[in-house]
């Protein structure tokens, strides 16, 4: 929808009519690493002076930078574009070459109608010349985009390949931000920062909660990689990585020794994911405030007693009834005092002989960073079912048959890592009741409960006795886990 200047004419011939176009110059790169935009100033300057060659006007710019055409996600500039040209805004558009604009046949046929309807038929590239409104024009589109689709299919399957090929091999590969713990070679370890990876490694498997390590971090000022500061999400990653043990992970699963050094030990890397896909971990964001959750048992109904404090927030746990509760309603305790006497027998029961015999024969349990190699491969195995089923390879009963033998694996394998887990959690306290109970009420409330949860089943309250208003300790029925 060109505007056509004044004719004037002279005697019997015309002056030629001059179509104005006013163009729109779109330019776009698939990935600008460096963040300084350079390839697309290119593309426009080029794209400009061909405009001031063709005498057209440029009235607009739209540039998508460190954008692919190919992944199908959103361009917005491109899309203010077609808006633009739906609304009779632009009728010409100019770009450095057709495969700025499209990469996907489909999208290249959503152009042609987007113009066919405007009546946009100007379209120049820098690298040729493409008429819109011929046929053969846009015949010859379809082609350099069905070209440009191949080259990106080849592009992306040669990624594919090479990203495979080097994780096999242990390789560092991809871009990016440096990982925390390493120099930007993605190799080099750095001291500072693996230091504090130790140290989260070690309270974690300790017992000690992902929100409450990162409230320390934070504290202290130590800061991520960008320089931010420390979430629990954050935090996870970095600790469920396996690159920290030196081992090379791809599509979510471990294929090789890494070429580079760990900062943990494998065993340490292997205890850390184990506890972090735990589905009885606590993940809520406000942290633990009693204790005894999911360990004190009501010796009336069986049912677990929950927190439920008083008036003036005395803190009390209570076997509750009510709508989704399946307690009795008739059994309650004193949240401190029952915390303060498990707490005595369980520091109590780390300084027995008893225990530490128990913790030597599991520590002697033979194979057992075998377990932890088997519980990654189980689950492994266990996705690539579900996607083999989800691109229906078979049946959903022969689905279940593969299933149920893996599964059996997969819990065997993690009985025997909980196993060696509970030995992790207590290694640091066991021997050193004196020095633990200085310490009690400095550590984790979740580092404590792991410590009391990996010691001790369950206790069972009994029911109280009618107007009595002391703490009775003879209601507390314990059932040692070790």
């Amino acid at each position: 929808m060109g505007v056509l200047a004044n004719v004037p004419w002279v005697g019997r011939a015309a002056v030629v009519p001059v179509r104005l176009v006013r163009a729109g110059v779109y330019a776009r790169i698939s990935s600008d690493r460096e963040g300084d935009g350079l390839g697309v100033e290119r593309q426009l300057a080029d794209c400009l002076a061909l405009a001031e060659q063709k005498e057209w006007r440029v009235v607009e710019r739209y540039v998508d930078n460190d954008t692919s055409a190919y992944s199908g996600k959103r361009r917005v500039e491109y899309e203010r574009m077609l808006d633009d040209i739906r609304a009779g805004r632009i009728d010409g558009v100019l770009v450095y070459h057709l495969d700025r604009l499209h990469r996907q046949p489909k999208e290249l046929e959503e152009f042609f109608e987007v113009c066919k309807l405007a009546g946009v038929d100007s379209l120049a590239t820098v690298t040729g010349r493409i008429d819109l409104a011929d046929p053969d024009g846009q015949f010859q589109a379809r082609i350099l985009g069905a070209v440009a689709k191949k080259e990106s299919d080849d592009k992306s399957r040669r990624i594919r390949r090479k990203h495979d090929e080097l994780a096999l091999n242990g390789k560092v590969s991809g871009g990016g931000s440096r990982p925390y713990g390493y120099e930007k070679d993605r190799v080099t370890i750095r001291k500072a920062e693996a230091s504090v990876i130790r140290e989260c490694a070690r309270r974690l498997i300790a017992g000690e909660s992902l929100r409450n390590i990162t409230i320390d971090l934070n504290a202290r000022g130590i800061p991520t990689v960008g320089g931010k500061q420390w979430s629990p999400q954050g935090l996870r990653r970095v600790l469920g990585s396996a690159r920290i043990s030196g081992e090379r992970e791809h599509n979510g699963e471990i294929v090789a020794a890494a070429e580079w050094k760990g900062i943990i030990s494998k065993a340490d890397g292997a205890r850390i994911r184990n506890r972090l896909a735990d589905p009885e971990r606590r993940t809520n964001r406000e942290g633990r405030k009693y204790l005894l959750g999911k360990i004190l048992v009501c010796s009336r109904c069986g049912g677990f007693l929950i927190a439920r404090p008083r008036a003036q927030q005395v803190r009390r746990y209570a076997c509750a009834k009510g709508p989704g509760l399946h307690g009795c309603g008739k059994t309650y305790i004193n949240a401190d005092d029952a915390e303060d006497f498990v707490a005595s027998l369980v520091i109590e029961r780390l300084d027995s002989a008893e225990l530490q015999a128990s913790l030597a024969g599991r520590r002697a349990e033979p194979d057992a960073e075998r377990w932890y190699v088997e519980v990654d491969e189980a689950k492994a195995q266990l996705d690539e079912l579900a996607a083999a089923y989800g691109e229906q390879l078979f049946t959903m009963s022969e689905f279940l048959a593969a299933r149920k033998p893996i599964e059996a694996r997969l819990q065997q394998a993690q009985s025997h890592v909980k196993r060696v887990t509970q030995t992790s959690v207590l290694d640091e306290f066991v021997g050193k009741g004196k020095e633990l109970a200085e310490q009690w009420d400095t550590l984790d409330l979740s580092q404590r409960h792991a410590l009391v949860s990996n010691v001790l089943e369950q206790v069972v309250v009994g029911p109280g006795r009618r107007g009595y208003n002391k703490f009775d300790e003879s209601r507390l029925t314990i059932s040692w886990r070790l």
